[in-house]
């Protein structure tokens, strides 16, 4: 194994169950999960630092400046984006570091960490992923319909993707994701320490 983490990022349709997903390996296994940093102000409870690193605008728009993002957002009149050092920091001592974000982000990320691996979560079928937004009860028909037409446009992005894991079973889902993920490691990019010790050690002979 290498001694470095590895870093996913995991996207899907809305209605794919990339956040139960994602939920389930953070609690069945030692992922790290990266965490944002926003402008919003903290909710009661929560911590900088723990639930997200707290900014100003101006601060924000420095880390922006100072290229310290791997991507952001802004929604709703507030930024969110993924600190580049707290990643690298986590996979430097090792750590696995899960990031689940869209598309057009989970793309930047490449730009800005070309070691990357993109999953994209999909369930089996069409008919199936509208059941399942149809089947949380939450949401108008008219949401439901803007849903579905953004999950046709979305559909391109499959291609750009590395790997394209379906989410039939949820156990079995987070099952195979956490597969793949372990065997990232055997990529040969992964593995240049352990080449570069192999070499030095046939020198010496």
């Amino acid at each position: 194994m290498s001694d470095k983490g590895v870093l996913t990022v995991i996207s899907g349709f809305s209605g794919a169950g990339k956040g139960t997903v994602v939920k389930q390996l953070l609690d069945k296994y030692d992922y790290g999960l990266s965490i944002s940093a926003t402008t919003r102000s903290p909710r009661e409870g929560e911590q900088d630092g723990r639930e997200y690193f707290f900014k100003t605008k101006e601060e924000f728009e420095q880390m922006i400046a100072e290229h310290q993002l791997i991507e952001y957002a802004r929604y709703v009149g507030n930024y969110y984006g993924t600190p580049k050092e707290y990643v690298v920091q986590q996979l430097e001592q090792g750590k696995d570091v899960i990031l689940e974000i869209e598309m057009q982000g989970a793309l930047h990320v490449r730009e800005i960490l070309p070691e990357v691996n993109l999953i994209f979560l999909t369930p089996p079928s069409v008919d199936v992923l509208e059941q399942r937004l149809r089947g949380r009860g939450t949401e108008t028909e008219e949401v439901i319909r803007d849903r579905m037409a953004r999950a046709k446009e979305e559909c391109s992005y499959m291609e750009k993707y590395d790997y394209i894991v379906v989410n039939d079973d949820l156990d079995e889902c987070v099952e195979n994701v956490h597969r793949l993920i372990r065997s990232l490691h055997y990529k040969r990019e992964q593995q240049e320490k352990f080449i570069k010790k192999i070499k030095q050690e046939f020198e010496k002979r």
